[in-house]
C-alpha cells in the first residue's frame, strides 16, 4: 500500500512564522537515537511512522514551500560529513538514521498550486496512487501511540473488513470545528459509519474524523464531482466520503484508545499544548 501526506496548507493561523516555513516543517519534541530527546518537524515524525509499520512508497502533496519540504527529505551526505568533522557525532548518527529511511524509500512530490482543500489535494495524487487503496495521512497532524498501534489498527480494519473507506475518529470538545461521525458501533472502539458531514450547524455527536485514512482508488470519481464550499471554494474530501456512504460503501471509524495522543497543531495555542504533550510523552517513554 502506498501513502499520501498532505503538506500544501499556508498555516495562516501561524503567521507570521508560517510566512517562510511550512506548517508541516514546524517542530515537535520527539525521541531520537538512544531514546535522547531532540526536534523533529510534525511532517518527519509521520514519514518515519508510516516508514515503521511498513510504507515505502510516499507521494508528498505541497504547495508554498514545496523545496523546503523536498530538500529536507532529499539526503546530503555532504552535510553529514561536516557533522562528522566538526565532531558532532550525535547529530550526523541523528540525520543518517533519518537518511537511512528516505533512502530506503520512493518518494514523490506533487503540486497543489492553490490551497483548494483536502479533497483537490487527493484528486492530484490520483496518477501515483492508481489503482489500488492508499493510506492519506495529514502532514500536520499525528498521533502517539506505543509501536504505531493506531496505524496498525487502522489497516487490520480496512483489510479485514473490505472496507471502501476507513479512518481514525477521537471525541472532540469542538467538534463542529470538524467532520462529525455518526454511526453504529460494531465492535469495540470501531463504529460503522452512516453519515458523516463538515463542520455542521448542530450535531448530535462529539466524534470527529482527524489524522488519518485508507481510502480506495473509487473515491477519484467522487472527489471529481464534490461541489466546493461557499465560503471559501475548498473540495472537501469528507462530502465525498458520505457519498461512498449514500452509495451502499462500507465505510469505518476507528476511533482512538485513552493511552494514544492525538498531536494538533492547528492554531498558536495547540501548538504550544503540542510541544507540552511531546516533551511529556517523550521523556516518559525514555
Amino acid at each position: 500500500m502506498k501513502a499520501v501526506i498532505l503538506a500544501a496548507g499556508f498555516g495562516t493561523r501561524l503567521l507570521p512564522v508560517t510566512k517562510e516555513t511550512p506548517k508541516v516543517m514546524l517542530p515537535l519534541f520527539a525521541a531520537g537515537k538512544a531514546r535522547k530527546l531532540c526536534l523533529k518537524p510534525v511532517s518527519q515524525l509521520v514519514f518515519e511512522q508510516l516508514h515503521d509499520v511498513g510504507f515505502r512508497e510516499f507521494c508528498f502533496v505541497v504547495g508554498r514551500g514545496k523545496f523546503v519540504i523536498r530538500d529536507y527529505f532529499t539526503p546530503d551526505q555532504g552535510f553529514i560529513n561536516s557533522l562528522k568533522e566538526n565532531n558532532k557525532r550525535e547529530q550526523s548518527v541523528e540525520m543518517e538514521e533519518f537518511y537511512k529511511r528516505v533512502s530506503d524509500s520512493t518518494i514523490t512530490f506533487v503540486n497543489q498550486p492553490e490551497t483548494k482543500g483536502t479533497g483537490d489535494a487527493v484528486y492530484r495524487a490520483r496518477s501515483f496512487t492508481a489503482d489500488e487503496p492508499f493510506l492519506l495521512h495529514m502532514g500536520d497532524d499525528l498521533v502517539l501511540s506505543r509501536e504505531n498501534s493506531h496505524l496498525k489498527r487502522l489497516i487490520a480494519t480496512f483489510e479485514n473488513r473490505k472496507a471502501d473507506a476507513a479512518f481514525l475518529v477521537a471525541k472532540v470538545p469542538d467538534p463542529q470545528v470538524y467532520g462529525v461521525v455518526e454511526g453504529k458501533q460494531i465492535a469495540m472502539g470501531l463504529i460503522q459509519v452512516s453519515n458523516i458531514v463538515y463542520q455542521p450547524e448542530k450535531t448530535q455527536s462529539n466524534l470527529s474524523d482527524l489524522t488519518a485514512y485508507i481510502l480506495k482508488p473509487n473515491i477519484f470519481p467522487v472527489v471529481e464531482n464534490v461541489k466546493p464550499l461557499k465560503k471559501n471554494g475548498e473540495v472537501s474530501l469528507i462530502p465525498a466520503i458520505q457519498k461512498l456512504i449514500d452509495k451502499k460503501g462500507k465505510v469505518y471509524a476507528v476511533k482512538l484508545e485513552p493511552n494514544e495522543k492525538r498531536i494538533d497543531i492547528g492554531d498558536a495555542v495547540k501548538y504550544r499544548e503540542a510541544l507540552n504533550t511531546t516533551y511529556k510523552y517523550f521523556t516518559r517513554e525514555r
